[in-house]
């Protein structure tokens, strides 16, 4: 039986990816080990444990970023973290350790280093974090998401997705979707999201301008996040909602996606192949348009400048694109092959190489 250590977290996107990989080497061995390492402090705390996994815990550690009192603690906070991985990896009798970044990450590799067991980097965005930077160095295997990735001896092996994304069939489902949101399964839609918080400047810009997009023949999915307080106007043709739990039936009735571009989010996109609008969030370092980036040199999607979104922008880029179904089909075929839904699959191999050459 082979015990596998999956390490990552703080966020969504280095949980989900995790947990699809996870399912992955379940599904494929029910008599595996999969354990995971995580913080107390973040999202996996709560979704590990929800979807069937031990969380083993270790502290969170951040990196310093500047001299400080923290920065004089983290060399004795780093090597109790290492300490608790290595205790775990004892304990349970880990075969394999398989890192995705976070804070769980760094104690993990360097852990997995010094007892020798293997370990595998698998870098979501584009523009890697620092754990993931220093891991590839010593690394059985890097995988990447994007094209372009910097990371040392990395492979292009795609996001590891939710499997009803995976297993989707937008055609055969648009009826059910249409349905599920109310709207006209005949008739083009435009789906607007901006992540799981929603977006307040997509949110704005399409309060400004949703009536020229029904004017121009289509019809508008707007989901704007929990936290949003835009009303719902209540006309035919829009279906708002605070939040979506069938992700899974927006993509299939989308014929065009206007939204941020994080790496889940893009890889999802690209996966099934629906052209897109991306609106790179213009805080944090610069990731979000590098996600895109593949998608946009595969003529697959465009990017539109945050600081100049709003309603006269879509009337004058979005609307214009919504009555050329030449140009739509084009970055529809180019989007057939900009991504693949096979992440997971490419990652296990890594994982699996990893243990043949240990």
């Amino acid at each position: 039986m082979t015990s596998y250590l999956l390490a990552g977290g703080g966020t969504a996107g280095h949980v989900n990816p995790l947990l699809a990989v996870a399912d992955g080497l379940r599904d494929r061995d029910a008599d595996a080990s999969v354990l995971v390492l995580g913080t107390a402090e973040g999202l996996e705390s709560r979704l590990v444990p929800e979807r069937g996994y031990e969380l083993l815990i270790v502290d969170k550690v951040p990196f310093p970023r500047r001299p400080n009192r923290q920065a004089l603690a983290f060399p004795a906070r780093f090597r109790r973290a290492i300490a608790q991985v290595r205790d775990h990896i004892r304990r349970h009798g880990i075969d394999v350790v398989v890192g995705f970044g976070g804070y769980a990450s760094a104690p993990a590799y360097v852990a997995a280093r010094r007892e020798g067991v293997p370990f595998v980097v698998h870098e979501a965005n584009a523009k890697p974090g620092l754990a993931n930077v220093l891991g590839a160095r010593r690394a059985a295997a890097v995988g990447v998401a994007f094209e372009g990735t910097p990371l040392r001896g990395g492979e292009v092996v795609g996001m590891p997705l939710r499997q009803e994304v995976i297993a989707l069939d937008r055609a055969a489902s648009r009826a059910e979707a249409a349905e599920y949101f109310g709207l006209d399964a005949e008739r083009p839609v435009l789906l607007v999201f901006g992540g799981s918080l929603g977006a307040q400047r997509l949110n704005e810009a399409l309060a400004d301008s949703w009536r020229d997009i029904l004017d121009a023949g289509w019809q508008l999915l707007h989901v704007t996040g929990e936290r949003s307080d835009l009303a719902d106007p209540g006309v035919v043709g829009y279906s708002l909602h605070r939040y979506v739990d069938r992700m899974d039936l927006a993509f299939a009735l989308a014929d065009l996606i206007v939204s941020r571009s994080g790496a889940a989010t893009v890889s999802e996109i690209s996966a099934l192949g629906i052209p897109a609008l991306y609106v790179p969030y213009s805080v944090g370092n610069g990731e979000q348009r590098l996600n895109a980036a593949s998608a946009v040199a595969a003529g697959a999607a465009e990017l539109l400048d945050d600081a100049t979104f709003d309603g006269d922008a879509v009337r004058r880029i979005v609307v214009p694109l919504l009555g050329d179904k030449e140009r739509i089909a084009r970055m529809a075929a180019a989007a057939e092959t900009a991504g693949t839904r096979s992440g997971t699959a490419n990652v296990i191999t890594l994982i699996d190489r990893a243990l043949v050459a240990a």
